[in-house]
Formats: structure tokens, C-alpha cells, sequence
């Protein structure tokens, strides 16, 4: 009787072993054609950057290219000086921008986690309230240029950006689930709030740190609207506003072509954008990886934690 008893449990688990088997099959077959689908518009991006402008007029973009070009790319680095001080301003400000971004988000929402901070939501509110309402471009144009004196100073690409409600909630979220017990157990061995903060906090958020961190940078890389309100010195023009700028000229020089009567794929337009897409992008994809296994818990952790 046990032994038959002993049979039906083992076929019973071997059943469950292969339906858990086929069930993970098909989810990481499902999960892996959702990941080709994202992946073809970058796919076809790259192949399009360096397929001849005539081929994407005349065909559209391909899947399979049949010939090959690198014209676009010799058109967006035709002044290497330039592109690599964009390159530089850029890299500098992301950086400079996203340390300063961090350490006032994370720092923000410490001060507004603590219970016995009696002003925490006055300031909360506060916060909350700015991003409702705002005083319009005009004021804030005049507010940056004649009395803050961001014009043609990186000041104007930082401080603009350097401080995001939505990071500051994150940030509060996230610390409001870190036990109070340790905070208090510091303080009964002399800490002060800034040695708590800096040796408990901090290292316990990583998580919180990746996700607030590819955000700045993100914002940072991809700004290109600041440059143009406050930059205009060559040489300090950030690497999307110089893209952008570049972009602009060809698309002039379409319209002369147009006018003048000489053929559209004389100007290589198509292609160049999308040139100016991976050049502009593929630094700061090689950001994921690094912070891919801390994103997701840190958002997580955020949105669930009151």
C-alpha cells in the first residue's frame, strides 16, 4: 500500500516537474519574441544609419540592408574638434549634474522620511505644489538670465535639472521603508543626523541610488532645450543641441537642393538622423547594464513603501 501510495506521489511530482517545465518554456519563449520586438526599432536604426539615403527613399528601411555606406557618419563627425567638446560638455554636465541630483533627492527625501521632522509636510506640500503650478517661461527665462546669470555658463545645463519632485518622492518612499530602529539605535550611540545619513542611509539605499541615478542621467544626456535657452557660444553647445543644430542645417540644405532643382539623396537627410540617434544614444545605453539588477527593486520598493 505505501509503495503504491510512494508511485502515485512520484508521478504526481514528475507531472508537476513537467508542467513547470513547460510553463517556463513559454514564458521565456514569450518573454524573449517581447524582447526582439523591442529591440527591432534600435536594430533597424543602426542598419539605417549606415544604409545610403537614395535605398531609404526609394525602399524604406530594411531589414536586411543591400548595401552599405558610411557618408552619414562622415557628415555628423566632419568636425571632430567640435563634436568631441560637445562630447565633453555633455559628459561633464551629466556627471557634475547627476552627483548633485542625487546627493539633494536622497537627502530631501531623508529629511521629509523622518516621522519626527514636525514640518515634513509643509514641505511636502510644498514640493507637491510646484509641480501643479508654475510661474511660465517668461518670468523663469528672465529669473536664469539676469539674475541667476546662466547665460553661456554651465550653471544654466545644471541647475535647471538638478532637482526633480518626482526623484525627492522616490527618495522619500524609499527611506520611509528603512526601519526607524536604526536611525534610533545611532542616535543613542552619539551619531549626529548627518553621520546616519551618510554611513546608514546611503549604503542601505543602493537600489534607490541606481534608479534616481539613470534617471538624472538620462534627463541630463538628453537635454538639448537649456543649451539652446542660455548657450550660445559654440564651443559650450552640449552634444544633443549640437545634433540638433547639425539636423537643422541638413534639412536647410534640403530645402536649397529642392529649390535649385538638384536630386533629395544629394543630402543624405534620412540617414543622418539616424546616424545622429546612435551617436547620441549609445553612450548612455551602456548605463543599463551596470544598474539593470537594482532598477526594478528600487522602483518597486518606492512605489509600495508609504
Amino acid at each position: 500500500m505505501a509503495s503504491r501510495e510512494n508511485v502515485q506521489a512520484v508521478r504526481r511530482h514528475r507531472k508537476l516537474s513537467g508542467d513547470v517545465i513547460a510553463v517556463n518554456i513559454t514564458g521565456y519563449v514569450l518573454v524573449g519574441l517581447f524582447a526582439l520586438f523591442c529591440l527591432l526599432p534600435f536594430y533597424l536604426i543602426v542598419i539605417a544609419s549606415f544604409t545610403p539615403n537614395a535605398d531609404l527613399i526609394r525602399t524604406g528601411y530594411p531589414i536586411i540592408p543591400t548595401s552599405w555606406t558610411l557618408e552619414a557618419y562622415h557628415l555628423c563627425i566632419k568636425n571632430p574638434i567640435t563634436i568631441i567638446k560637445a562630447y565633453g560638455t555633455t559628459i561633464g554636465v551629466t556627471l557634475t549634474g547627476t552627483l548633485i541630483s542625487l546627493w539633494i533627492a536622497t537627502m530631501t527625501g531623508y529629511v521629509l522620511s523622518r516621522k519626527d521632522f514636525p514640518w515634513r509636510n509643509g514641505f511636502a506640500f510644498f514640493f507637491f505644489f510646484t509641480t501643479l503650478f508654475n510661474g511660465g517661461l517668461t518670468p523663469w527665462y528672465i529669473l536664469c538670465t539676469r539674475y541667476l546669470k546662466f547665460k553661456n555658463s554651465y550653471m544654466g545645463l545644471i541647475l535647471p535639472l538638478v532637482f526633480s519632485v518626482w526623484n525627492m518622492i522616490i527618495a522619500k518612499s524609499f527611506m520611509s521603508g528603512i526601519p526607524s530602529a536604526i536611525t534610533e539605535s545611532a542616535k543613542i550611540d552619539g551619531a549626529n543626523d548627518a553621520t546616519i545619513y551618510a554611513k546608514l542611509i546611503l549604503p542601505l539605499s543602493k537600489p534607490l541610488i541606481a534608479t534616481l541615478g539613470l534617471f538624472s542621467a538620462l534627463a541630463f544626456w538628453n537635454d538639448w532645450y537649456n543649451c539652446m535657452l542660455f548657450i550660445t557660444k559654440d564651443d559650450m553647445w552640449n552634444l544633443q543641441y549640437y545634433l540638433q543644430r547639425m539636423l537643422g542645417s541638413a534639412e536647410q540644405m534640403r530645402i536649397v537642393a529642392e529649390k535649385s532643382g538638384l536630386p533629395l539623396t544629394a543630402v543624405p537627410l534620412e540617414s543622418m538622423k539616424m546616424a545622429m540617434t546612435v551617436i547620441a544614444t549609445g553612450p548612455i545605453i551602456l548605463l543599463y547594464p551596470f544598474v539593470q539588477r537594482y532598477f526594478v527593486k528600487g522602483l518597486t520598493i518606492g512605489a509600495v513603501k508609504g
